[in-house]
């Protein structure tokens, strides 16, 4: 009995955790595009996705951001994005 109480735990533990990460996923994927939007959660979706694409074109891109951002936080952790992005394309 104790087993099987375990069991339906750990298979709705990670049933869960899978539908957690798809869900963020998919929340990030749909705000790409909105780095410009008025809502800073949608900015904050996008700052995520930049995260992962480092390129020349997403350092102009973020030059941008950070001169446009009104929101302190937000313009603070693009200067700490594109830092980690620049020695990272430096060192390649």
């Amino acid at each position: 009995m104790k087993t099987t109480k375990a069991v339906a735990f750990s298979a709705a533990l990670v049933a869960g955790f899978a539908a957690g990460w798809y869900l963020a996923g998919r929340h990030v994927e749909r705000h790409k595009e909105d780095l410009f939007s008025s809502n800073r959660f949608r900015r904050l979706a996008a700052l995520s996705y930049l995260a992962g694409q480092t390129r020349v074109e997403t350092l102009r891109l973020l030059g941008d951001y950070i001169a446009w951002e009104p929101t302190a936080s937000l313009r603070k952790r693009a200067v700490r994005l594109r830092r980690r992005m620049e020695l990272e394309l430096a060192s390649s």
